[in-house]
This record gives structure tokens, C-alpha cells and sequence, in this order.
């Protein structure tokens, strides 16, 4: 849904811009962390927008590690990045 067809989505987008990418869908509410490192949830999911807009300004905690799985050990000696963002495992398949 187009932020020029939704006011409250436009107002939502304006208000919350340093720190959420906003965007809904027919029945969602959807907001994704501008910063990827952030010591919350970096994803909030909700159909109701009050409760959307309840966890914009207070998220809930983050779950899991505080980083992302490509940082870890494991895929660090095994991924070549690319370009940023894109990973490549050079490891050819199991037969």
C-alpha cells in the first residue's frame, strides 16, 4: 500500500524515519530497524495499530543473539562476500 494512498502510513513513515522502515499490507503493519544492530527487535510484525504503534516506541527485546548468524565463526570461514549484503559459499554441494 502506497504511502500517498494511507495517511496514517505517510504520518507513521514521517514520524518514525530515524529509526523504522515502515510499510503495511492489507491486514499488516510492518516496521524493519534502520539500524541492524539495534538492542531490540529489529522487526515488528502486528494487524492491530495501535499495538503496532505501541512497540514503535517501545520494541519489544530483541530474541536470540544480539547479531546476525553471518557474523558468526562458522559462516565467517565459509562465506566470501560478494558484494555488501551478498554471500557466496565457494563449497561445491554434497553429491
Amino acid at each position: 500500500m502506497s504511502a500517498n494512498a494511507d495517511p496514517l502510513l505517510r504520518l507513521l513513515q514521517e514520524r518514525y524515519a530515524e529509526r523504522w522502515r515502515i510499510r503495511r499490507t492489507e491486514h499488516l503493519w510492518i516496521a524493519a530497524a534502520v539500524d541492524p544492530d539495534a538492542d531490540h527487535a529489529p522487526t515488528l510484525v502486528e494487524d492491530d495499530i495501535e499495538v503496532f504503534v505501541g512497540q514503535l516506541e517501545d520494541p519489544p527485546a530483541r530474541v536470540g543473539r544480539g547479531h546476525s548468524l553471518l557474523s558468526a565463526s562458522w559462516f565467517a570461514q565459509r562465506l566470501t562476500e560478494v558484494r555488501d549484503g551478498v554471500y557466496r559459499d565457494p563449497t561445491p554441494p554434497m553429491a
